[in-house]
């Protein structure tokens, strides 16, 4: 009769470890497992951008004053900044405005630099002046409202709800995601119907082998747990694989999308929480390795003997 020693203590009667099958398993899952950390670092640095983007756009409002055209460019600054002044004062008396801040003529000449240059003079130019503003912890404001008080207070001054464009942004971002949880959920199908098949061809290869077992006394759970404990290692194996050649390919999207200098897509980071998440992959590797082999040897030797 088989003992019912510990799983550790057991010999390996089936001759598992000199299967050909399993470097076939090794290149699955290596590749399955690249694969899937890329996109699941793509997935997280998603989460990632869609987080900053709630936290630094919709919690804030830009409020735009024209600049006055005259003829004299002392008087039309002179009155520009006196409709500047009286933007801001109604802004600061807002009830859900937490913080006002008008941009300075460096700032206003970083956000022009992409486009017209360095050593940009604002003072020469018909620039806008920008009022950043920030809203109170889940205020809700009223923007058609907010329009009309401002052009009663300025005619010159107007307001820009980011809402309008990042909504088109959020809803790309999440088409981006589910089309990469798709490919995450296709990666874990492929991977373990190839595991599946495999251990049936293995189990057709060793049925004598098995039979023989079955008559000393051996039970299915026995066979399965010496297959799971086989593709446990090999899952894991590959999975270190696939993750070692992963990690550099994340870390060259990360440098070409770090180049995009002040767009959007540098809000894309991955947080310790996301890269400890990509680095466990070749134990879910292996335990998804491991629990498809018992699964599919116990359903096969139910159907077989």
């Amino acid at each position: 009769m088989i003992s019912n020693d510990p799983l550790i203590n057991r010999k390996q009667e089936l001759p598992l470890k000199d299967d050909t099958s399993g470097i076939f398993l090794k290149v699955m899952i290596s590749i399955a497992v690249f694969l899937f950390a890329v996109t699941l670092a793509g997935v997280l640095s998603i989460n990632s951008m869609l987080n900053a983007w709630n936290e630094s756009i919709l919690g804030s409002v830009t409020v735009q004053v024209m600049p006055v055209n005259h003829a004299d460019q002392e008087k039309a600054e002179k009155e520009t900044q006196e409709h500047l002044q009286k933007t801001i004062e109604f802004l600061k008396g807002l009830p859900e405005v937490e913080h006002v801040r008008a941009l300075t003529d460096k700032q206003l000449a970083q956000l022009l630099e992409p486009w017209l240059g360095d050593g940009i003079d604002i003072q020469n130019l018909p620039t806008p002046r920008l009022i950043d503003i920030r809203l109170k912890p889940g205020a809700d404001i009223n923007f058609s409202k907010l329009a009309e008080q401002l052009a009663a207070v300025s005619p010159l001054a107007s307001v820009d709800n980011h809402k309008l464009w990042l909504n088109k942004l959020i809803k790309f971002a999440d088409g981006l995601k589910m089309l990469a949880l798709s490919i995450l959920f296709l990666v874990v199908a492929i991977t373990s119907g190839a595991i599946f098949y495999t251990t049936q061809a293995n189990l057709g290869v060793h049925k004598y082998i098995i039979e023989i077992l079955h008559i000393m006394g051996a039970k299915d759970t026995y066979v399965a747990q010496q297959y799971a404990r086989r593709d446990a290692w090999i899952g894991f194996v590959g999975g270190c694989i696939g993750l070692a050649f992963a990690v550099p390919t994340i870390f060259m999207i990360s440098e070409l999308a770090g180049q995009i200098e002040g767009g959007i897509i540098s809000d894309a980071r991955l947080s310790w929480l996301s890269w400890g998440a990509i680095i466990c992959l070749p134990l879910f590797s292996s335990v998804t390795a491991m629990g498809t082999a018992y699964y599919t040897v116990k359903k096969t030797l139910e159907k077989m003997m």
